[in-house]
């Protein structure tokens, strides 16, 4: 007869429960997740790094580039004026540009690191509160543009990945990428001859009439907008629509669609449950780009039709050239790219997870 072991020799199963930390898989996935922060602390910390580098590089560029654009700011500001040589040199000592070069880029960094972008040479005001009453306007035209640019983008090349090859999949193909190769600024004119000076529909210049007020005003500013914004978005969504649609057709051909389409799922619950979210992912990226490259567009659309934004005061600054505030919105509108970028970097592992570090 086998020997009978003790009870009192069994451990408990309460003392095999509090023992869970020297067993080997316990040991095992603790290590993983510490391997996986170790990864996601090295993948954000690489991409502020480069982010960080990316800013500092923009902040050289914006200071040494604007130096060889042709043109002498005392010269543009006091042409025409009866001013003596010693009064233009009094003026380039209080603009700072009698110094040596990299005294004034040194005074130029130390001051941008303190968000202090200087005074504009010819509206003596500083950089950064002229900014702050700009960035409304520009805020309103370029956010109401991508978010009509992504919706229309979206919703047409979702219906052309779905209609490959038929004739409204290529007519809208097409036209995309015809507004898409065509200047905004050519563009904006010739919505000026046609809707504005030609038809009178739209106003072609300004934000709003001067007088009005109240609702009225809401619709007016509206009104103002339609040019400006219809220009933006006709050169923009394109970009979404052709990144949608191959996202898209390279979806339709993957396996989970076909298994989902054996279980008797509906054409369209396989396309609004499966495909388009998968498809999305990798718009969501030139989203968050897109936001600061609509500035850069921006500067042309609104000096066309005198939209009262950062991109026409870009364009006033560098006539003259105001090196402060050409510096300082060069800058900014930098900032904003490699801040969308950074962004979108740090959401995407997190919105896809088969791309996680």
């Amino acid at each position: 007869m086998a020997d009978i072991v003790p009870t009192s020799a069994v451990p408990h199963l309460e003392e095999v429960r509090d023992q869970p930390s020297g067993m080997p898989g316990a040991r095992l996935e603790r290590e993983r997740d510490r391997e996986a922060v170790r990864r996601t602390a090295a993948y954000v910390g690489q991409r502020l790094l480069g982010a960080a580098v990316s800013l500092l590089a923009v902040i050289f560029t914006s200071f040494f580039l604007f130096r060889i654009v042709p043109g002498d700011p005392v010269r543009v500001m006091t042409h025409g004026r009866p001013v003596t040589i010693e009064q233009k040199e009094a003026l380039a000592r209080e603009f700072g540009l009698d110094k040596p070069v990299f005294e004034q880029f040194a005074t130029y960094l130390l001051g941008v690191l303190r968000f202090d972008f200087g005074e504009s040479f010819q509206y003596h005001r500083p950089v950064l509160s002229m900014v702050g009453e700009r960035l409304g306007p520009t805020v309103l035209l370029v956010g109401a543009s991508l978010v009509v640019s992504a919706l229309l983008g979206f919703w047409l090349g979702l219906q052309g990945a779905w209609r490959h090859g038929s004739t409204s999949d290529r007519v809208h193909t097409g036209v995309a990428l015809t507004l898409w190769s065509v200047p905004s600024f050519w563009l904006g004119l010739i919505l000026i001859v046609i809707f504005g000076s030609g038809l009178g529909w739209f106003p072609t210049s300004g934000m709003k009439t001067p007088g009005v007020e109240g609702f009225e005003a809401v619709l007016d500013v509206a009104h103002h907008m339609v040019l400006p914004l219809v220009t933006l978005v006709a050169v923009v969504y394109a970009q979404y629509l052709m990144v949608m649609r191959s996202s898209l057709l390279d979806e339709m051909g993957s396996d989970y669609l076909v298994t989902a389409r054996a279980k008797g799922l509906r054409d369209s619950d396989v396309k609004r449950r499966h495909a388009v979210p998968n498809a999305l992912l990798p718009t969501m990226t030139l989203v968050f780009i897109n936001v600061g490259f609509v500035l850069f567009g921006a500067v042309l659309v609104e000096t066309v039709f005198s939209w009262p934004g950062l991109g026409k005061l870009f364009y006033e600054g560098l006539s003259v050239p105001d090196l402060p505030l050409v510096q300082g919105l060069f800058v900014i509108f930098s900032a904003t790219v490699i801040l969308m970028n950074l962004i979108s970097d740090l959401l995407y592992p997190i919105v896809d997870p088969r791309v996680r570090p």
